[in-house]
């Protein structure tokens, strides 16, 4: 993965950031925040497939890979890569999962525009992507990809997008409600970063 300039970094991460962990700070228990095909033979198919698959449409849920999953789809059909940087011990990545990631409009615009990637910044699993094999690093307490794709500044949640290529877009520090996640998963989704401002784009927006 090529780092292209920290530019929207600095446009998209001072607006939305509303919370964060480390390993010295946790969210406090009392803490708020705003919250947030069917197959061709339809005969053939069974009311039950029928209908989970209604189901699904009327209630997305984020369709999860490993990045090396991502990988290899991208070689067939690129599209952006979407990463969630977490910890399991992190108050707020638990209440992004939760209020965020599980709604149905979040959910649908990260399964059109992203593949979408959990990745355990403390996983001790082996990643290999292009040919290099990343593992966690004992002196960093993380592994190797956290710390390459967070550029060092090891806060949770953070959000990691990535070009077809995947190359560095942005790192986007900081838990964020759906309403405002939406915002940023458009403005990169639908390739309104390469032309206009965060700024621009909320105006245009409203």
């Amino acid at each position: 993965m090529r780092r292209t300039s920290s530019a929207i970094l600095a446009i998209l991460c001072f607006p939305i950031l509303m919370g964060s962990c480390n390993k010295s700070a946790s969210p406090a228990a009392s803490a708020t925040a705003d919250s947030p095909a069917l197959d061709a033979s339809v005969s053939a198919a069974t009311p039950e497939s029928v209908q989970a698959t209604a189901s699904e449409a009327s209630n997305p849920k984020v369709k999860w890979l490993t990045i090396e999953q991502a990988a290899e789809r991208m070689k067939k059909e690129p599209r952006k890569v979407f990463i969630d940087v977490y910890t399991d011990w992190c108050g707020w990545c638990k209440k992004m999962d939760k209020d965020t990631f599980s709604d149905p409009k979040v959910a649908a615009l990260i399964n059109k525009h992203f593949y979408a990637v959990k990745l355990d910044a403390e996983g001790k699993t082996p990643i290999t992507l292009d040919g290099h094999t990343y593992t966690f690093k004992p002196a960093y307490k993380s592994h190797e990809l956290a710390v390459a794709l967070l550029q060092g500044q090891m806060s949770y949640p953070t959000t990691v997008y990535l070009d077809e290529k995947m190359n560095m877009i942005t790192p986007v520090p900081g838990y964020m409600n759906a309403k405002s996640f939406s915002q940023v998963l458009r403005y990169i989704g639908e390739e309104h970063h390469k032309n206009m401002t965060w700024q621009e784009f909320e105006k245009m927006a409203k």
